[in-house]
C-alpha cells in the first residue's frame, strides 16, 4: 500500500532495467527479472486505488512512470503496459459509479498479473466484433475457443481478458468480456519472433474452451460501435498509456542524440558535431514535435482523469493522440539516428534497438486508416449512403 503523491519508480531500479534491456532484446526473451523487480517496487498495483492495496495513482501520473519506464526499457514498458491498461480500466470504470471491476483491482493488488487477449489475425474490427466463438454455459459462465494474436506477457500473465461472440443465446448475437485464469486449455505458442519490442513475448494464444466462470463475465454488448462504459473505458486507457510508451522511447532517443552531438569533433572543422548549424537544427526540430506530444498525451490523460467534456468528440481525440505519438517517436527517432551518424547503426548499439522498437507504433489500435475513420466520423458524420 502506498501514496500516489509519494509513488514513484526509482532511478537505481529503471538503469538496472536499462541495463539488462539489450540482452532480452538479443535473446528475444521475456524480462522475467525486470517483472520481479517492478513487482517487487510495487508496480504492478500502482494504478490501484489505496484504499484497495494499491498506490493510487491517476492515469496522468501512470503515464509519466511509463515514459520514464519506456526510456529504460521500452519492450518492457509495452509489456507491464497491457496490466497496467487493465487496472486503468477499472479504475475509470470506478471513478463513474461503475464497481464490476473492482475484483480486478483487488486482484492486482494481491499481486496477479493481466494479460490483453483481444487482438485477432485480420480483425480490424477490433472491439466492435470477434472471431472467438463465447459458448454459453448452463452455470452463466462461457467458455472460448479461438486465437488471439499479440499476447504481451504471454510467459507471466495469470488473467487473460478476453472477448468473443455468443451467436447461440437467445439475445445473440453478443460480445461478451471475460476473465480466464491460466489452465490446460489455454496454450501460449512460441511464435513470437519480431524485428522489435522482442522482450514483450507477445504470443500467440489459443483458447481452446477455455472457461470463464460467471462472476468473471463482465459484459454482454451488441456488435458494431457501443456507448458502453467499458468501451471507453478500455480505448482511453490503452490510447493514453500506449502513446505515452512510445513518447519515452523517443525522449530516449532525442537524449542519444544530443549525447553523440556533444562528443563527436569533426576533424575537418574543429568544431563538435553540437555546434554544427544542420545538426542544432535537427535536434531542435525533433524537440519541438516532441514537446508536442508530450504536452498533448499529459492533457488528454489528466482529462481521462477529470472526466472532461469532450462528448462525441472523446474517441477521435483518443486515436487522434495514439496516431500522432506514432509518427512523432518514429519522426524523432529518425533525426536522431541521423544526428548520431554510423553509431547508431551498430546492432548492439541502443538506439539501433529503438529504430527496431519504435516501429511497432504503426500496429497497435488504432491503426492510421482505423483512426482516420473515427475521426471523420466524429466531425461529418458516418457516411450516408446513396439513396434508391
Amino acid at each position: 500500500m502506498g501514496d500516489a503523491a509519494r509513488f514513484r519508480l526509482e532511478d537505481d531500479l529503471l538503469e538496472r532495467i536499462r541495463s539488462r534491456a539489450a540482452g532480452y532484446d538479443a535473446a528475444n526473451a521475456f524480462p522475467h527479472e525486470d517483472l520481479a523487480e517492478l513487482r517487487e517496487a510495487g508496480y504492478l498495483e500502482a494504478g490501484v486505488p489505496v484504499e484497495l492495496g494499491g498506490h493510487g495513482l491517476g492515469l496522468r501520473e501512470l503515464a509519466a512512470e511509463q515514459r520514464r519506464l519506456a526510456a529504460a526499457a521500452p519492450a518492457t514498458a509495452l509489456a507491464i503496459n497491457m496490466h497496467l491498461v487493465w487496472t486503468s480500466v477499472a479504475v475509470v470504470l470506478r471513478e463513474r459509479g461503475d464497481a464490476s471491476l473492482e475484483f480486478l483491482l483487488r486482484e492486482a493488488a494481491a499481486g496477479e498479473l493481466f494479460a490483453f487477449g483481444i487482438s485477432e489475425a485480420g480483425n480490424d474490427l477490433v472491439l466492435f466484433d470477434s472471431g472467438t466463438v463465447a459458448e454459453p454455459q448452463p452455470d452463466g459462465g462461457y467458455r472460448f475457443t479461438g486465437r488471439k494474436v499479440f499476447t504481451s506477457l504471454a510467459p507471466a500473465w495469470t488473467r487473460l481478458g478476453v472477448f468473443g461472440r455468443d451467436d447461440v443465446s437467445a439475445d445473440a448475437p453478443k460480445l461478451v468480456y471475460a476473465f480466464l485464469e491460466r489452465g490446460d486449455a489455454i496454450v501460449a505458442e512460441d511464435d513470437w519472433d519480431m524485428l522489435g519490442m522482442r522482450a514483450t513475448r507477445s504470443n500467440t494464444t489459443s483458447l481452446h474452451g477455455a472457461p470463464a466462470a460467471s462472476d468473471r463475465v463482465i459484459r454482454r454488448l451488441d456488435p458494431g460501435p457501443n456507448p458502453d462504459p467499458l468501451v471507453f473505458a478500455i480505448f482511453a486507457s490503452f490510447e493514453v498509456l500506449i502513446a505515452n510508451v512510445y513518447a519515452g522511447l523517443a525522449t530516449r532517443a532525442l537524449e542519444l542524440a544530443a549525447a553523440s552531438a556533444s562528443a563527436r569533433t569533426s576533424r575537418s572543422t574543429g568544431l563538435r558535431a553540437a555546434d554544427d548549424p544542420v545538426t542544432r537544427w535537427r535536434v531542435a526540430e525533433a524537440a519541438i514535435e516532441l514537446d508536442g506530444l508530450l504536452i498533448e498525451a499529459d492533457a488528454l490523460a489528466r482529462d481521462v482523469d477529470e472526466q472532461a467534456g469532450h462528448g462525441s468528440l472523446w474517441f477521435a481525440k483518443l486515436v487522434g493522440l495514439k496516431t500522432r505519438a506514432a509518427r512523432v517517436s518514429g519522426e524523432v527517432v529518425r533525426e536522431a539516428a541521423a544526428i548520431a551518424g554510423a553509431a547508431g547503426y551498430r546492432a548492439d548499439a541502443e538506439l539501433a534497438r529503438l529504430q527496431r522498437d519504435v516501429l511497432a507504433a504503426g500496429f497497435h489500435p488504432s491503426n492510421e486508416d482505423s483512426a482516420h475513420r473515427t475521426v471523420a466520423d466524429a466531425w461529418l458524420g458516418p457516411i450516408t449512403p446513396p439513396s434508391a
